[in-house]
């Protein structure tokens, strides 16, 4: 493999049909691409049994050390004397600083990450003889589990991409900022981790060029269909990644392009036929405008309040030296980190990490309904939304934070669930530039057969895949555990 990004490849891709549905709102021939590179599973550009090798290359070339230590005395980093807000002294980067929230009755107070700056999720994509590729990254995140995962070719804050940290320039960013050369095809912005963030959203853009784009080392290009199979795998392809991914418009695939396991599930033969007609427009049990009404509503009824409070006046949470965390060892601790990363733009630095109490679980239940492919998602309001409610997993939480009270809702039923009713299920990173070894498990789960639609909590609604790929167009309507799902839902296809 070089570093040569004009190879081609000779090998023919199957074909969409053109009578195709596609995602409302999205350019038909860009679809119909989107969908061929996604059926194609290897490339002569990057082929398969050459890229475990080059990420552990990536991982060997470089050195990568993470220290977990204090918060007192990080380097650059500031305690506000008369708030206890830990800040960079630049003022730029984030800060962590206290939240004071209700939701409807319920009220609470956390800390929290304020990251006011719109980053760059950005994927730089190319045919190479009529199949589009992705410019992938190997990239280290300091609170990666495994160090190096799969990110977009651009995947950085306004502070880093402007240069605040004084290090090396942002490789690729010319084709993400106005002007730029090539043709946008995907832009949206999108929100992150409402718990964790307040009023969080990068900017999801892919961009198509047809220039010579000079050759790196720590990239790779690679079709949908590859990094389809990689999503698969645990802690492969990074969240930044998946959260992009979800808003790429893809037309329902074939019904001749079965994939492995295509005829595996709880109905029999069927799944793989739902979740074609559910991509391919086919009515579903409400309309877009009951959709958007059930969460206008939510967004009344979860009525949301926030007020930024000093990281001193958070209730049952303790600062020491060492970290922040709260008093019966629940939900998260805030740790320092000390970095060394000798490919990234700065060669080392620090900055203070969020640790998660466990591993958290993301789930969509799925069912047909009148043979359409249905997901079952709620609409929650977390700490930190900018909206209010977001359409969410089935299930999102980390269980151990539910000791002594109850459950969310089926939760019990995707954890029993039997295996031939899962259809995707893997361990992923949440963003490990902000949080330390951050990991939910996400499945996507059929219900079993005796399941009734109509029976759901209030909050709860079924929308077909189609209606998902329409709302991903605009932001702040699914949040970012349930986007990572939209882009595992091709890997069932």
């Amino acid at each position: 493999m070089t570093d040569d990004m004009t190879t081609t490849i000779d090998r023919p891709a199957p074909g969409i049909p053109p009578g195709a549905r596609i995602p409302p709102g999205a350019n038909e021939d860009d679809s119909r691409r989107f969908t061929l590179s996604a059926l194609t599973e290897d490339s002569r550009v990057t082929p398969n049994d050459e890229l475990a090798a080059w990420l552990a290359e990536r991982t060997e070339a470089n050195r990568f050390e993470v220290s977990i230590g204090p918060i007192s005395g990080l380097a650059g980093w500031r305690i506000d004397p008369e708030r206890g807000d830990l800040s960079h002294e630049s003022g730029r980067f984030f800060s962590i600083e206290g939240l004071r929230v209700q939701v409807d009755e319920r009220r609470w107070a956390q800390p929290i990450i304020n990251q006011p700056e719109i980053g760059i999720l950005g994927i730089l994509v190319k045919e190479f003889d009529g199949v589009l590729h992705c410019l992938m990254q190997a990239k280290m995140e300091p609170g990666n589990v495994n160090t190096i995962q799969l990110s977009p070719t651009v995947q950085a804050t306004h502070s880093n991409y402007t240069g605040v940290h004084g290090g090396r320039p942002t490789r690729y960013v010319e084709f993400f900022r106005a002007p730029r050369a090539g043709r946008v095809l995907v832009d949206t912005l999108q929100s992150e981790q409402g718990s964790w963030f307040l009023h969080k959203r990068n900017r999801n853009i892919v961009v198509e060029t047809e220039e010579d784009v000079p050759g790196h080392e720590d990239f790779r290009w690679l079709t949908f269909g590859q990094i389809r199979r990689l999503l698969t795998a645990d802690n492969v392809v990074n969240m930044d990644s998946r959260t992009v991914l979800s808003c790429v418009p893809f037309a329902a695939p074939p019904s001749d392009a079965a994939g492995e396991g295509a005829d595996r599930g709880a109905d029999g033969d069927g799944y793989r036929a739902a979740l074609c007609r559910s991509m391919a427009g086919a009515p579903g049990r409400h309309t877009d405008d009951e959709v958007l009404s059930l969460l206008t509503e939510a967004r009344i009824r979860q009525r949301l309040v926030q007020r930024t409070i000093p990281l001193d006046e958070v209730e049952h949470w303790r600062r020491s030296d060492e970290e922040i965390t709260h008093e019966d060892g629940r939900y998260f601790r805030i740790v320092g980190a000390e970095v060394t990363a000798t490919n990234r733009e700065v060669a080392s630095w620090s900055q203070p990490l969020l640790d998660p109490h466990a591993t958290g679980v993301a789930a969509f239940l799925v069912r047909p309904i009148d043979g359409v492919l249905h997901i079952l998602m709620q609409a929650r309001t977390e700490a930190g939304s900018l909206a209010g409610a977001e359409l969410a997993p089935t299930v999102q939480c980390i269980p151990g934070n539910y000791r002594g009270r109850p459950a969310p809702p089926y939760l019990a039923e995707v954890l029993a669930a039997p295996a031939e009713r899962i259809r995707h299920d893997s361990i992923q990173s949440e963003e490990g530039g902000r949080f330390y070894r951050a990991q939910n498990r996400y499945l996507i789960v059929e219900t079993p057969a005796g399941f009734a639609p109509e029976d759901v909590p209030e909050d709860f609604v079924w929308i077909t895949v189609d209606q998902a790929m329409g709302l991903l167009r605009h932001g702040n309507y699914l949040n970012v555990q349930a986007r990572s799902l939209v882009a595992a839902l091709p890997t069932t296809w």
